[in-house]
């Protein structure tokens, strides 16, 4: 008779791995949004069980990969990370794409990385690997202009013997 005579209410807890991925990301110097088709009220109950204040809420799929683009045209580089084809374009349109193994098909096809098993604290890992990586290359890369720089200059005057220049340069590439 138009009284309401209860209400339910259901959601999806957030994993328990996903706080701790929410503060090793915070940790890292990573801004994180919620970005959801989801209502504005459960996005922030969810955000705020997890540590994160950004909420983007009641979007639609290409609406997510127009949140990505904003962002990057603000010069942001943007990780996005979903599990459904509700997050393929913007899986597709972000920096990296991180899709969850197990989601749908179409969003492993559209992510860049596949976090196999789901869990964010891979999420962190796979970052921090990226990060080493590139810290390694940097590196590497410094190494051989450095050796180089100063090996070719000798070798171009005659002050090493081409033999030498040549063990030199294969002694180089092993190392770096």
């Amino acid at each position: 008779d138009g009284e309401l005579l209860g209400l339910i209410g259901l959601r999806d807890p957030p994993k328990p791995e996903s706080r701790e991925a929410v503060r090793w990301l915070k940790r890292m110097g990573i801004d994180i949004s919620i970005v959801t088709g989801d209502n504005l009220v459960t996005a922030r109950a969810v955000g705020q069980e997890l540590g994160i204040t950004n909420a983007v809420a009641d979007v639609m799929p290409w609406e997510k990969a127009e949140v990505v683009r904003r962002l990057q045209e603000e010069g942001v580089l943007v990780g996005f990370v979903g599990d459904g084809v509700n997050d393929a374009p913007a899986l597709a349109r972000a920096d990296v794409g991180f899709a969850l193994g197990t989601g749908t098909d179409i969003a492993a096809e559209a992510g860049h990385i596949l976090l196999i098993r789901g869990d964010l604290r891979d999420l962190v890992a796979s970052i921090q690997l990226s990060r080493r990586v590139m810290l390694q290359v940097k590196q590497n890369l410094a190494w051989a202009f450095l050796y180089n720089s100063i090996l070719i200059p000798l070798a171009v005057m005659g002050a090493l013997h081409p033999i030498h220049a040549g063990l030199a340069m294969a002694m180089s590439s092993i190392t770096i």
